[in-house]
């Protein structure tokens, strides 16, 4: 996992593991084997109430695979929480920092990555444009997105 800061100031040159918890991300590695990070997802099942659990391939060779990251490139939050434990490839989630600057989390094989619900965010596909992950909800309908300038504009 890589942890940066898109907009430095001079008090703080790195993110670290406390910045992500401030704002309730929970950021861990697992192992790759089945074996190992099955139980630990399991447990964090348990913990958090996820009760489906799948897995998604986003690749090249994705059938309208611009249109389907374009969704969640813009600035948006969802309901339920997003889990996303990698795979293979890797991708990028932006986060909001308790002052409201991005924090960049790239994520590879072994990573596992709680973006709280209520968080704004934003997701990217690296220049490799693959990541296969497992994904864990508590309810499909927290997958809506809700877009942060709709919600300004309607609030």
């Amino acid at each position: 996992m890589k942890l940066q800061w898109l907009e430095p100031n001079d008090t703080q040159e790195s993110i670290s593991h406390s910045d992500l918890e401030a704002v309730g991300v929970l950021a861990e590695r697992l192992e790759l084997d089945a074996d190992a990070f099955q139980p630990a997802l399991d447990k964090l099942k348990t913990q958090r109430g996820y009760v489906e659990q799948d897995v998604i391939e986003l690749q090249p060779e994705t059938p309208n695979l611009d249109a389907l990251c374009a969704k969640f490139v813009d600035e948006h939050l969802h309901t339920d929480d997003e889990v996303r434990y990698v795979l293979e490839g890797e991708g990028i989630f932006d986060l909001r920092s308790q002052d409201d600057r991005w924090m960049r989390v790239t994520v590879e094989p072994g990573d596992l990555l709680v973006v709280p619900a209520n968080l704004h965010h934003r997701f990217l596909l690296t220049e490799r444009k693959h990541i296969r992950c497992v994904r864990l909800f508590k309810d499909s309908s927290g997958w809506v997105p809700h877009y942060r300038h709709a919600s300004e504009a309607n609030g």
